[in-house]
């Protein structure tokens, strides 16, 4: 599949930005934007192909996706469907599978084949691994084991399922979830909360919540539209959740509390495997305390963070945590990274950042040892220093100025610093050294 040609029409933003980074190194890649001087440049800083036509793109592609918002789908399926390739695919990446599958239905001449399909992750995500994807085809066609094995051979989770069953997953999965924590971040807003002044008072699932609500309303709000307005299912979705607050709160009004503790017990007994979901959220709330406990530890001295997004690495000394922010200071310069978008190098990681990221120091040290010295235990002892990247014996000499049951030695060294140096010529000196 390597020289086929994918085109991905709204290649330069959203998902459809992200799918380049993950297809870029395997095909050749072209694009298509509706602002041409953005989509130039994205292409150019990606390494792949622009093109200013969605037709011209249609035509030359052998796999074609479509990554444009939900309510514009069926419009750009119908607008490039004339000019695909005979034999070539079409893929939809929307949330809502139902228009587009009944669009390509329509629009696509026989000789194309199409997969609706739902990527169940966003451009934030970093690598496929685990990842769900949702194919919802019609037909499967001489395409359709091509693209399964090749997103199994990325270990994603690969569902297989009918466009309205989808829909109607989603309708749970996105449309109730955002739908609850838009309510909740609103009314946070009507409550002129400072969320800031909460901190002394947050739990840790308090915590959680309010990071999965930001994560949601951080989204495109359009996009978020019009995954609650274009799913069939939405309006039942929204008015049983309406219901069910509507419910709770008279209950609680009325001072029931044996309905409220009837609807509490009933509720909790439909959430299914109670004991896995406080072992997964259990899970989550470690590794946010084990990530401010490694960082109170290392609170001055070097260490590496992680940005789990841009995967930029940050070295320095870590000076302070102030509030959910870590505050290194990197040379000059003081950064402040926050706490939940970073994470933690290991000793291991963190030294083979420094080999890979910073210009080495090279330095031969001459020393007068005994002459009865073990040349291999000096080696092996300097290498245990950390940061010390390799030291070899170059010359050994016993002539005039060397008396005669001593021997001067010389070993070139490679660290990373002159300090790790430094602490090489310390070791010769406890091993009874004397450095010319």
């Amino acid at each position: 599949m390597i020289e086929m040609n994918v085109g991905i029409i709204g290649g330069s933003d959203g998902l459809g930005k992200t799918l380049i980074y993950y297809l870029r190194d395997e095909f050749e890649v072209y694009i298509t934007g509706r602002d041409h001087q953005k989509g130039k440049s994205v292409a150019d800083s990606m390494n792949v192909n622009y093109i200013e036509s969605n037709a011209g793109l249609a035509n030359i592609s052998d796999i074609l996706i479509v990554s444009v918002p939900i309510h514009h789908t069926s419009d750009v399926i119908r607008e490039v469907a004339p000019y695909m390739k005979k034999g070539s695919l079409m893929l939809d990446v929307t949330s809502v599978k139902e228009e587009p599958s009944k669009t390509m239905a329509e629009a696509l001449p026989d000789s194309v084949e199409y997969i609706p399909t739902h990527p169940i992750f966003g451009p934030r995500t970093t690598e496929l691994d685990n990842q769900v994807i949702v194919l919802t085809a019609d037909k499967k066609g001489e395409w359709y084991d091509k693209v399964y094995d090749y997103l199994d051979s990325k270990n994603m989770r690969i569902i297989e399922t009918t466009a309205k069953k989808h829909d109607y997953m989603m309708s749970i999965v996105q449309v109730l979830t955002h739908f609850s924590f838009i309510s909740t971040a609103s009314a946070i807003e009507k409550l002129k909360i400072d969320l800031s002044e909460t901190e002394d008072y947050e739990s840790p699932i308090y915590n959680l919540m309010i990071d999965m609500i930001a994560r949601i309303v951080a989204q495109n709000p359009y996009l978020t539209y019009y995954i609650q307005s274009m799913n069939n299912n939405g309006a039942k979705i929204r008015n049983t959740f309406a219901d069910a607050v509507t419910e709770l709160r008279d209950v609680i009004n009325s001072q029931d509390d044996e309905k409220f503790v009837e609807i509490a017990i009933k509720a909790t007994r439909h959430m299914g495997d109670i004991k896995n979901a406080l072992g997964r959220s259990d899970k989550a709330i470690n590794a946010l305390n084990h990530e401010f406990s490694l960082l109170n530890k290392a609170i001055g001295s070097e260490v590496g963070l992680r940005h789990i997004y841009s995967g930029k690495i940050h070295v320095g000394i870590l000076e302070k945590i102030d509030g959910k922010t870590a505050v290194l200071i990197d040379g000059n310069k003081v950064k402040k990274l926050r706490i939940a978008n970073i994470e933690v190098l290991s000793d291991s990681e963190l030294h083979q950042w420094k080999i890979s990221n910073t210009a080495k120091k090279t330095e031969s040290i001459s020393c007068v040892f005994s002459k009865n010295v073990n040349v291999e235990t000096i080696q092996d002892a300097s290498k245990k220093i950390a940061n010390i990247l390799n030291i070899k014996l170059i010359d050994a000499y016993n002539g005039p100025q060397i008396s005669e049951d001593s021997i001067s030695l010389t070993f070139e060294v490679v660290a990373i610093s002159k300090e790790d140096i430094q602490k090489v010529k310390e070791l010769f000196i406890g091993f009874g050294g004397v450095i010319r």
